[in-house]
């Protein structure tokens, strides 16, 4: 044989031979570092002090804590604001609930609620931000603006179920918010200002300022903005009830766990996985949200799952994607136990696509191999006659 065939020969029969051990290799590969979990999820926490009412004499101190996944969710979000009306968007009452539900512990009087809700952001920084950011975006970050400011407020007025608008004054590019009570401001210092929307009054609420023990109280207006003209942005249908919530407490709160695991981890595209975990403690009744993100994509719900009597929870899921999948547990904790996520799992849904291509590379690495086993023995040539057995 020429030596230049000689060389492609050895070198595809060096190739064909590698092949079967390089696929599993490279499979062996893929699965290992696919199905194992990620750690644990960081969580941020952050603390508020609260008087019983304006002037008063009796601290609070309220712990908010925001877990990882719902802050990665909002991040992933869309930010963009194409009109005025889109700000109405970024007011999540259902995410910042469990604030108002804590707020509502102090203030029954609606009033007193409501500059209670403004002694939180009067505490956070004041920095221009751009673009908007949802709720829990500025409560991690701790710093933003007067329209963050407001969104932060107008979802915790909305969660308590107040009627709340936000003002948008174009002119002079500043935001904040109108209230409707049932009364005029009684500890509003000097006029109290409102405007008219739909025959309702709402009562001017100022959102910056740094002074929280003395700060803007609803009905009280900045000079500069008294005679200024505001649209009225209304909340209507703001917020998802899908998403996780923060925590809220004003007493340090338990540390919680959860677990996941998916079953099974890989799988054909159009094939069931089942999620599963368990909650620590163990609360029945206890909403899970889980999260997903495909390849590159971000963070979304997926959808919520309920625990049973032993805190534990189960959702089958119909994989119609192809590709790699991350998958996050979260349970916004309550008054005793603070928000916790799972470690994150990963499943792999095989396309058609690639079934199609490793069925090709697996035919073509046997015809590959028969192949060359053929050539070996061909190339050895016959069998020489063996001397006939004498009998003893």
């Amino acid at each position: 044989m020429p030596y230049s065939m000689q060389k492609t020969y050895f070198s595809m029969r060096r190739q064909t031979t590698r092949l079967p051990s390089l696929l599993i290799g490279l499979i062996a590969l893929f699965l290992f570092s696919n199905l194992l979990p990620y750690g644990l999820a960081a969580n941020y926490t952050v603390s508020y002090q609260l008087l019983d009412q304006p002037n008063g004499s009796t601290h609070y101190r309220l712990n908010v804590t925001v877990s990882q996944s719902l802050h990665e969710y909002y991040v992933a979000k869309s930010h963009t604001s194409n009109t005025e009306n889109d700000f109405a968007k970024f007011v999540t009452p259902y995410a910042l609930k469990p604030i108002a539900d804590s707020l509502r512990q102090i203030y029954t009087d609606d009033e007193d609620f409501t500059n209670g809700a403004l002694m939180i952001v009067h505490q956070i920084p004041y920095e221009v931000t751009t673009p908007a950011k949802y709720p829990v975006e500025t409560i991690v970050d701790n710093k933003g603006d007067c329209d963050l400011f407001s969104f932060i407020v107008a979802s915790i007025i909305k969660a308590s179920g107040l009627d709340v608008v936000l003002l948008y004054y174009e002119q002079v590019a500043h935001m904040n918010i109108g209230i409707s009570l049932q009364n005029a401001p009684q500890h509003a210092r000097g006029n109290i200002f409102s405007v008219m929307n739909n025959n309702i009054k709402y009562y001017v609420a100022e959102c910056t300022g740094g002074n929280w023990q003395d700060g803007w109280r609803v009905g009280e207006c900045p000079d500069e903005l008294e005679n200024a003209h505001s649209q009225v942005i209304t909340v209507e249908d703001s917020g998802q009830s899908t998403t996780g919530q923060v925590s809220a407490s004003y007493k340090s709160l338990s540390t919680s766990s959860l677990t996941l695991t998916a079953s099974p981890s890989f799988l054909i595209q159009g094939s069931i996985v089942t999620f599963s975990g368990q909650l620590l403690p163990n609360l029945p009744n206890e909403n899970i949200t889980i999260y997903i993100r495909t390849s590159n994509s971000p963070w979304t719900v997926l959808d919520t799952a309920t625990t049973d009597s032993d805190g534990q929870f189960s959702y089958s899921w119909n994989v119609e994607i192809g590709g790699t999948c991350n998958i996050r547990a979260s349970w916004s904790g309550n008054n005793d136990y603070a928000v916790t996520d799972s470690p994150t799992q990963t499943i792999t849904s095989l396309s058609t696509f690639v079934i199609l291509l490793l069925t090709v590379t697996g035919i073509l690495v046997t015809v590959g191999t028969a192949t060359y086993l053929i050539s070996k023995a061909n190339r050895q040539g016959p069998l020489e006659p063996q001397p006939p057995e004498i009998p003893s």
